[in-house]
């Protein structure tokens, strides 16, 4: 079979059985788009990276936590054998062989009987490239008719930039990252990526750049910073190109500036590149503008990981309940019922309309109304998760009856 060329296709998976092996790297890269083109995934695993474990607790894909067995890839239409156990794969992919499913081995290529192309995606284009066993030439020419379709050349050559790129991926939307955040993200050797940065694009990235999972879950494990700082020196100074890729902006509770200390105390070169925050963006995805004349002419972007109550709480309430503008909250959901009460105590009227919106930007999005009175409750009895943005005042009902289009 070698001797001949690969079939390309486009499958249509929307509602398909699709079944993954191994919750490891590929998988964190390779699920996104499974779930993006609407698959039915099911993830057989015993353990998954941070990333993969929050998209089975958000109910994205479903998870049976322990290893393969025989039968798995029944009714399957497609299969992404991704373990690190050779038996296991080969066992798979003999199943898959008999079941007739289309199978990738992330171990053996020759060994499946489907490949995966090299993507990319620009403007409603999908650019997928297949180069024998040869995974980098199919990145550098999927690379340059991306930049291509961009730019109107379809060549581009772009310099390899060692150092570290603090990268503000925007609120979730791959295509809201900025055009230089893209352009370093191809160019990277490795990539320490956080759960809110825009995964899809991970998807994207060539077999050889190392993807680490910084991911900060909330009230779930982490990376701590310490360990991120560590690791952005660490593959610096082995003179890699490296890309922090981020959610939002790096400065807007991204701990951006903390990086960039640690790197500049290590002499390690540094860009920051800034990323749209989903203070902003979030809100205006739903159709509510964070100012609006007569309305609002301000508005305030507050943290609300810790209570109001809480010592180590930084903000002032009884100021910010003063306000008539806008009060955006970030890392707020399992806060707010207490924050409210301590606006609605400093004198902001408990009628104040609020509007809590879940994942922005993504194709899970979800807004839940209510009012600082009800607010708390209503988070709670709608089972409301983060990551999500809290907007509180009176440009939520500015827009009630003129929503965003696509």
């Amino acid at each position: 079979m070698a001797e001949h060329s690969a079939y390309p296709v486009g499958l249509r998976l929307a509602g398909r059985r699709v079944v993954v092996i191994g919750g490891g790297q590929v998988a964190q890269r390779r699920l996104p788009a499974l779930v993006a083109a609407g698959a039915d995934v099911l993830l057989v695993s015993p353990s998954a990276t941070p990333s993969v474990d929050a998209m089975a607790e958000t109910g994205e894909i479903r998870w049976e936590r322990r290893r393969y067995r025989d039968g798995d890839l029944e009714g399957a239409w497609y299969a992404l054998i991704a373990t690190r156990d050779r038996a296991a794969n080969d066992a798979a992919s003999a199943e898959a062989e008999a079941r007739r499913v289309w199978c990738v081995r992330a171990d053996d290529a020759e060994a499946a009987t489907a490949w995966t192309p090299a993507t990319g995606r620009v403007e409603g284009v999908t650019v997928a490239v297949l180069s024998g066993n040869d995974p980098r030439r199919s990145a550098a020419v999927r690379d340059a008719v991306v930049e291509g379709l961009r730019d109107g050349s379809l060549t581009r050559n772009r310099p390899r930039t060692p150092g570290v790129a603090l990268v503000g991926g925007g609120p979730g939307d791959p295509d809201l990252i900025t055009v230089r955040g893209r352009r370093l993200l191809a160019e990277a050797d490795v990539v320490i990526a956080d759960r809110l940065g825009p995964r899809d694009l991970l998807d994207e990235l060539p077999p050889h750049v190392e993807v680490i999972d910084a991911a900060k879950i909330p009230y779930g494990r982490y990376m701590a910073q310490e360990a991120i700082n560590n690791a952005l020196i660490e593959h610096a100074k082995a003179g890699k190109a490296v890309v922090r890729l981020k959610g939002g902006d790096p400065y807007v509770f991204g701990r951006g500036m903390e990086e960039l200390q640690a790197l500049a105390e290590a002499g390690i070169p540094c860009t920051v590149v800034p990323g749209i925050s989903s203070s902003i963006s979030v809100p205006g995805a739903v159709g509510i503008p964070v100012t609006h004349r007569g309305v609002a002419h301000e508005f305030t972007v507050v943290s609300g990981h810790v209570g109001p109550d809480d010592p180590r709480s930084l903000v002032d309430w009884a100021s910010l309940a003063k306000l008539t503008g806008t009060l955006v909250i970030l890392m707020g959901v399992d806060k707010i019922g207490l924050i409210a009460e301590a606006l609605v105590r400093h004198g902001r009227p408990a009628g104040t309309p609020v509007a809590v919106v879940q994942e922005g930007t993504t194709a899970t999005q979800r807004r839940v109304d209510a009012t600082l009175a009800t607010v708390g409750e209503t988070v709670r009895a709608a089972e409301v998760r983060p990551p999500a943005v809290i907007v509180i005042g009176e440009v939520v009902n500015v827009a009630a009856s003129a929503a965003p289009t696509a």
